[in-house]
């Protein structure tokens, strides 16, 4: 059974590119293990030419990507790979006129693989990697293993509420996240993300009263200004003249209320720019309940992972 280390999303890990012994190539067609090359030329058949540790091989049209992925069909689907790596599995070699090796490749064959993988051994609740492969005013396209593209929902990314997943993301970008839901009869994938991002109780404890840290301002009401502390912990300013939706800003901490859930800020400037990189309280596992709120207070943003219907997607 192929192990799950081989449904890492296409250039998630550095690409090896140490030349290897056609004994080891030989051995890779008989296993069908899931390899991973560079793309480097679509020719006029729409065939992909790749390089992989030191062989040329080629990947043809329909062998490209699986229709009930992202449509064979479109050719679009076949150029976009071009100048990017691709996994798939060796499937034969032949010599060319020059006499040197020439591998056939599938990149189906591998997207087949780790669909039913996922269909089949990854229940709602597993934390999976990922990477950004597309960003939509509804939320991130995630190639979650091989090509096989879920969809992370905008609500879904972080408790604090942003506009776009541009504003939490960015293409090629590695991420975790964790499957939501699963379309078997359809092989559709929705994530969530905030839920490993940490509770109220995880984020509030990285700062305390009377501190004076950056933020970004994620909402203006006429009450007052929500600041983003970390993507899953947010405060509350008063209004201040001249600032605006996206600002970084300074802000001093005046209070933490756990009980409350509330944290009271102080705008004090603007700040310079700034995008830390997410920090995962989860990493792996199966998440089976997560409760954002601290003990005590009206429950918000909890989930529980859904029951999981082992019988065959066509049953």
């Amino acid at each position: 059974m192929m192990h799950e280390n081989l449904l890492w999303p296409e250039g998630y890990a550095p690409l090896e590119t140490a030349p290897l012994p056609f004994s080891a190539i030989q051995s890779m067609i008989d296993s069908q293990e899931i390899v991973e090359g560079m793309a480097v030329r679509c020719d006029g058949r729409k065939n992909l030419h790749i390089t992989f540790r030191g062989y040329e091989g080629i990947i043809p049209r329909e062998e490209v990507i699986h229709p009930r992925i992202s449509g064979a069909e479109k050719e679009i689907a076949v150029l976009s790979r071009v100048g990017r790596s691709v996994r798939a599995v060796i499937t034969g070699c032949t010599v060319d006129g020059g006499g040197r090796p020439l591998l056939t490749l599938s990149r189906r064959k591998a997207q087949e693989q780790a669909l039913d993988f996922l269909l089949t051994a990854y229940p709602p609740g597993t934390v999976v990697r990922g990477r950004i492969t597309h960003l939509a005013p509804f939320g991130a396209f995630v190639d979650i293993g091989c090509g096989v593209i879920a969809l992370l929902p905008l609500e879904y990314i972080s408790i604090s509420r942003i506009q776009h997943p541009a504003q939490r993301f960015s293409i090629g970008q590695r991420i975790r996240a964790v499957i939501r839901q699963t379309d078997r009869a359809a092989c559709r994938f929705t994530l969530t993300h905030r839920e490993l991002l940490g509770t109220w109780l995880e984020n509030a404890a990285l700062f305390a009263p009377g501190e004076t840290v950056t933020g970004r301002v994620r909402g203006v009401k006429d009450y007052g200004v929500f600041v983003e502390l970390t993507p899953n912990l947010s405060g509350l300013a008063d209004l201040r003249p001249g600032i605006q939706l996206g600002d970084p800003v300074t802000v001093h901490i005046r209070s933490i209320r756990p009980e409350q859930m509330k944290i009271k800020l102080q705008i004090l400037q603007h700040a310079d720019d700034m995008n830390a990189p997410l920090t995962y309280y989860i990493t792996d596992g199966i998440l089976q309940h997560w409760q954002y709120a601290p003990p005590g207070c009206r429950p918000a943003y909890a989930w529980t992972a859904p029951p999981w219907d082992l019988e065959p997607a066509d049953a």
